[in-house]
């Protein structure tokens, strides 16, 4: 609840979690080692991500039916109610009535910056560095309720793919979540902060098939970090090679080269050696990129069957219809 501007829950009994988490075992086991009971709530698509030892609640919405159970199983003034990527609608009038405030939040970046989606792909994009565990009230706006407690640190050098960025931040989630709950345990009084309205960047969610298409007129860093925020765990950025008799193939195990000669942007996308286990392939910069992995739509690594010469390249036409669509993901 809220009161003189400050977060806090009198003592707290349950925890209902909405949407889906890869570490609902790990939350799972923190919860019952501070003797909290625990429900999960999801939507139908994200039920798809559990695996068949958990039983979910499924609500697609935030309708009569599923307020109805919430008040069938727990006193909702000694609940905290946490979303987790959920892709439930929570009404203004539902979070002030029904959920009483007790409604949050964990997010992975620093807000108002990087509200919306798409991951550790648009970190990667961008070269930000900085990870930020954070927990906020959910209000009728996207990403924008008062903050109640964040955590600051750096990203490890070793941190290059989304999968890197993703498995750094559900080490620091779990240990931000677990000090959290205690705190809302020992009756801390959070005092919120509000996020600044003239502050912040909104990033849309993105699918590897659509997003991902490569243009190789960037820069060489620019494109180089537009290939690794599509790798692990997602299908791999895509582009053609030559006549595309190959079909649409997917880029992974990328790094930036400045070894080799410089290069005239007309060389953009050039196989100009074949080192047997990587490729030395130009930019229209300075540097060169070492690709070791080249997938067919199977995921198979075709590498060895291109040659020094073979050019990659993507359609401008293919480019320019994939930012024409807004990604929206389907409940």
């Amino acid at each position: 609840m809220i009161k003189n501007n400050n977060f806090f829950i009198n003592d707290l009994k349950h925890i209902i979690f909405f949407g889906y988490s890869a570490v609902f075992d790990n939350l799972l086991k923190i919860n019952r080692s501070l003797k909290l009971k625990t429900t999960i709530i999801t939507s139908q698509d994200q039920s798809k991500l559990f695996d068949k030892k958990k039983s979910p609640v499924i609500f697609n919405e935030i309708d009569t039916k599923c307020k109805n159970f919430i008040k069938k199983i727990t006193n909702i003034e000694k609940t905290l109610f946490i979303s987790l990527g959920a892709r439930h609608i929570f009404k203004k009038k539902d979070i002030e009535n029904f959920f009483l405030d007790n409604l949050v939040n964990f997010h992975g970046t620093r807000l108002p910056l990087d509200k919306g989606g798409g991951g550790y792909s648009w970190k990667i994009l961008r070269e930000d560095r900085i990870d930020n565990q954070l927990v906020h009230l959910i209000n009728e706006k996207i990403d924008m309720g008062p903050i109640i407690n964040y955590e600051l640190s750096l990203f490890p050098s070793y941190c290059k793919i989304p999968i890197d960025f993703e498995n750094y931040r559900l080490k620091k989630f779990l240990n931000f979540y677990e000090k959290f709950i205690i705190e809302i345990m020992k009756d801390k009084k959070f005092k919120l902060k509000n996020q600044i309205n003239y502050l912040g960047r909104y990033n849309p969610r993105l699918n590897t098939e659509k997003d991902g298409l490569i243009d190789w007129n960037l820069e060489s860093y620019d494109l180089y970090n537009f290939i690794c925020a599509f790798d692990d765990p997602y299908k791999g950025a895509s582009t053609f090679l030559n006549n595309g008799n190959f079909g649409r193939v997917y880029l992974k195990g990328v790094h930036i080269h400045g070894g080799d000669s410089s290069n005239h942007p007309y060389m953009a996308g050039l196989v100009s050696r074949h080192d047997k286990k990587w490729l030395v392939v130009a930019t229209r910069s300075k540097h060169m990129l070492l690709i070791e992995k080249v997938l067919d739509k199977k995921g198979t690594n075709i590498i060895e069957k291109i040659k020094a010469g073979d050019r990659f390249f993507t359609p401008i036409s293919e480019i320019d219809k994939s930012k024409k669509k807004r990604t929206f993901i389907k409940k």
